[in-house]
Order: structure tokens, then C-alpha cells, then sequence
């Protein structure tokens, strides 16, 4: 589950956010997608269609929507589904947008569907239509917009109303990372920090990073504590695997919660297959983080199979945890 970050934590974030489109490894057929998308858009001196990311959390949705941003108009307003909780919040938000500004609604699949009506004439022609007081009284006024590019993120794209994604111009899955691009980041970001880190340590990292540009920062994060607490100028295979141990991740990136619901699948279940509202029950973790934080990842590596009935750890995972 997520956890606050302290003050630091977001300062570092910040820091080693992708600046450029040169320092965002990885994800390169998006990205090409994307800047010939932006050109022509300045070319025309139009504002750029609506884009869409999908994919799981911590691969670069929000830092690609800081990059369009940057390069259309350097403005963006930024908000989450969850946070737009009547009509009049998502009101405020298009009529105060500047000319060619991005909105950043991540989470999008979260809005409310009275809500998510409101952008329908937003994003096809700019246009907000309001009903004004209620019953007999009530009346509809429309209101001209800036223009903008509606830039959106979800984890949940089968969540997305058929209106709201087909008005998307551009619409783009996010996958995990190579292997080889998630050790490209994790020296990136040891070389803005300063971290001095031998080889080995960069393959033992990037190894436990779930294929994920977030959590390569995290580990590396903590990972530089140790060194700092113990004094040693350098980071070695060593002191990974140990920082990895303290942080109750195996070798395969597994952590306390993936471990546990293999567990269960294997020694209680016999394998599965398994009801998610059973697991969801048994591990006393909501549907949406099994389904969101622990499964694709799971999925990915090939510890975890998806049916029809349920839930089936396969046969790499019940040799692991059998």
C-alpha cells in the first residue's frame, strides 16, 4: 500500500525526474510517438490532442505529462480523480486553465460519471455546458474554454467509459522495463545524487526493481542510507544484497505482501485456482491493491496466472514456495 513520503523524499523525487525527453530512458516508441504529436501541433499552433497513458503505477505517466507540458506551453494543472468530487470542482478547474495548458488528471478512471459528462463537450470542441438552479427554474449555459490538452493516467483502463477514451487522440500503453534500461536509470540517478556504486550492485538492484523506474529509485534511495549510516564511500554487491535483506525484498523484487499471497495461493490453496475477494479476505488487503500493486508484477515475472475460476500460482512459483 502506499505511504506518505517524507519532505526529503519528495525533494529527491523531484530531483531526479526525467528533465528532458533525452534523460527519460526507455519507453522510446511512445516518445517518438509523442514528439511528432507535439511538432506538428506547434507547427499548426494548435493546441495538441487529448493523450492518455495507461499502464502500472511508478513507469512514467506523470513524468511524460510534465514533458508534454514542458514542451507545449510550460504550464500544467495537475489533479487526480479521486480529488474531483462534484461538478463544480471539475468546472473551477477547466474555466481557470491558461491558453495551450495541460490538465493532469491521473487516477482518471476514478470519476464520478456525472463528473466525467462534463469534459465530453471540453475536449471535443471547448466547451463547458452547466445547468444553472434546479426544477422548473433551472437553466443550461455554456461557457467558452482555452484550449487545452486534456493529458490523463490510469492503472485501470478497462474502467474507462467507451465516450471517455474515444476522445482521446493518442492513447498509449506503458509497459515494464528491460532490464538493461532499469540499470541505465539507477546510474542516472546514483550520478545526480552523487552515489558512488560498483557494477554489481547496479545488476543486484536493478534485479529486485519489479521492472520499475520508482521502486529502482526507492531501493537505491535506501540503499545509500546504508552507506551514509555505515561511512563507506561506495555501494558494493554487498551492502545491496544487505540493504534488500533490511528492506524484506528477495532477489526477485518480491516483497512481504507478493511473498504472502503466493503463500497462500501454494500452501493453502494447493496451487488455486483462487477467488480474488477470497485472497482479498485471507491477506486482509483491498481488491484494488492486490489487482493494482501486487498482481501485474506477478503476472510479469511468471509467478502468477489469471483464469476464469480464479487466481493459479504456476509451476516457477510453486517450486519457490512450495
Amino acid at each position: 500500500m502506499k505511504t506518505p513520503k517524507n519532505p526529503e523524499d519528495k525533494v529527491l523525487d523531484s530531483l531526479l525526474r526525467p528533465k528532458t525527453w533525452s534523460d527519460f530512458i526507455g519507453q522510446e516508441k511512445i516518445k517518438y510517438s509523442l514528439k511528432i504529436m507535439l511538432d506538428s501541433a506547434k507547427k499548426r499552433q494548435a493546441s495538441c490532442d487529448h493523450i492518455l497513458f495507461y499502464g502500472p503505477s511508478g513507469v512514467g505517466k506523470t513524468t511524460l505529462a510534465h514533458l508534454i507540458a514542458q514542451e507545449l506551453s510550460g504550464k500544467m494543472t495537475r489533479t487526480s480523480g479521486p480529488a474531483i468530487k462534484k461538478i463544480g470542482d471539475m468546472a473551477a478547474l477547466l474555466t481557470n486553465l491558461e491558453d495551450n495548458e495541460i490538465l493532469f488528471i491521473d487516477e482518471i478512471h476514478r470519476l464520478n460519471k456525472q463528473i466525467e459528462e462534463v469534459l465530453y463537450p471540453a475536449m471535443e470542441s471547448s466547451r463547458l455546458n452547466l445547468m444553472i438552479g434546479k426544477g422548473v427554474s433551472a437553466r443550461n449555459i455554456e461557457l467558452n474554454l482555452p484550449r487545452f490538452t486534456l493529458v490523463a493516467a490510469t492503472t485501470r483502463p478497462s474502467l474507462l467509459s467507451s465516450p471517455l477514451r474515444n476522445r482521446f487522440g493518442s492513447i498509449n500503453h506503458l509497459d515494464f522495463y528491460e532490464d538493461k534500461e532499469i540499470k541505465q536509470i539507477i546510474r542516472r540517478s546514483a550520478e545526480i545524487l552523487k552515489i558512488r556504486l560498483d557494477e554489481k550492485a547496479v545488476e543486484v538492484l536493478a534485479k529486485a526493481s519489479r521492472a520499475t523506474p520508482r521502486v529502482a529509485n526507492r531501493i537505491l534511495k535506501r540503499t545509500w542510507d546504508l552507506a551514509i549510516v555505515r561511512e563507506l564511500p561506495e555501494i558494493t554487491r554487498a551492502m545491496a544484497e544487505e540493504s534488500l535483506k533490511i528492506l524484506n525484498i528477495d532477489e526477485f523484487g518480491l516483497e512481504w505482501g507478493d511473498r504472502k499471497l503466493l503463500e497462500l495461493i501454494v500452501k493453502k490453496y494447493r496451487g488455486g485456482p483462487v477467488g480474488i475477494q477470497t485472497i482479498s479476505a485471507a491477506l486482509n488487503e483491498e481488491k484494488d491493491t492486490i489487482e493494482q500493486v501486487f498482481e501485474p508484477y506477478l503476472l510479469k515475472i511468471g509467478f502468477l496466472e489469471r483464469t476464469n475460476r480464479g487466481r493459479v500460482a504456476t509451476k516457477s512459483a510453486l517450486e519457490r514456495f512450495g
